[in-house]
């Protein structure tokens, strides 16, 4: 694209002969603009005038004790079953990466099975476990059991989706994982071992250091879709966000304004959230991506820096 600058060429005569660069126009991009603008304000002109939409019910139910503990409730699933999930797919992941055949097998057999499944199958399974098992024992293998329980006061609504959502994450955070650790070039490896560190020192030290790029990423997007996938445990009827708005909704028939509501907190935690990945990312990813994106209050700062000195500039001139 042309720049704006001026330059001097010499006429056939010899004199100076200033030419003004003229930038290119794209029409086509305002068009598209106008457009886009124009179907956004005709989208929020229709939410705002029409009364279905129940807008001071919204306002009314927004902080609603009922909705907020929903709202706790679906931050604690998220938080626990994440956890489950991570913890358990580091060490799937290094099982499937192991030599032995059989540890790595069973490994694959989880991964197959547990992404194999629909997750709100595997909340149903948990949460009726007790017609498989109505008492569950632990203990050693073909040997003594040690522990004795009732499967129904162990198995609770809680627990069964911490279950679910748990055991469903770890399957793929366990390939996003691998994925990470596969990322790391080989020598470094074989440069830990030579120098005599064993194979958790080298995972520990070594591999997942280097893995945590490639593997925050998607990480914060399986986060944020836990925290939409958590709705599912309301077949379960355990009170989270979405249950806690449909029991408001069945008791006084506004159903959209209630789910407008929960939508609106899903959207905002899920915001805070995109947040947080967006800092980890740059956090993990400094010393590897070349000039790194500046963030917004380093453009705020920028810009208010530029807007001052033009400032100056003016005064002096």
């Amino acid at each position: 694209m042309a720049s704006a600058d001026t330059t001097e060429v010499l006429t056939p005569a010899g004199r100076p002969d200033e030419i003004k660069a003229v930038p290119v126009r794209h029409p086509g991009r305002w068009i598209g603009a106008a457009i886009v603008l124009l179907i956004a304000a005709s989208l929020v002109r229709s939410a705002v005038t029409n009364s279905n939409f129940g807008w001071d019910v919204v306002g009314h139910y927004f902080f609603s004790s009922r909705i907020l503990h929903g709202l706790v409730v679906t931050l604690e699933l998220t938080v626990i079953a994440m956890g489950v999930g991570i913890v358990l797919g580091v060490v799937l992941a290094v099982m499937r990466l192991s030599p032995n055949p059989i540890v790595a097998g069973a490994s694959w057999i989880y991964v197959w099975f547990f992404r194999g499944t629909p997750v709100l199958v595997q909340l149903l399974f948990w949460n009726f476990v007790s017609a498989l098992y109505p008492k569950i024992d632990l203990g050693i293998p073909f040997g003594p059991a040690f522990v004795h329980a009732n499967a129904n006061s162990l198995i609770t609504p809680f627990m069964a989706a911490i279950l679910g959502l748990g055991l469903n994450e770890a399957a793929y955070m366990a390939e996003i994982v691998r994925a990470g650790m596969l990322s790391v070039d080989e020598g470094q490896t074989d440069a830990a071992q030579a120098l005599g560190m064993t194979r958790l020192q080298t995972l520990r030290r070594i591999v997942l250091p280097q893995a945590m790029r490639v593997i925050i990423p998607p990480t914060g997007n399986e986060t944020i879709s836990m925290l939409k996938t958590s709705a599912l445990v309301s077949v379960i009827a355990y009170q989270e966000l979405l249950y806690s708005s449909q029991l408001i909704y069945a008791e006084n028939y506004r159903t959209i304004p209630l789910l407008i509501v929960a939508s609106l907190w899903y959207l905002i935690v899920t915001t805070i959230l995109s947040i947080g990945q967006y800092y980890l990312e740059r956090y993990y990813g400094r010393g590897t991506a070349r000039g790194q994106r500046e963030t917004p209050m380093q453009r705020l700062r920028r810009n208010l820096f530029n807007f001052r000195h033009a400032e100056v500039e003016t005064g002096r001139g």
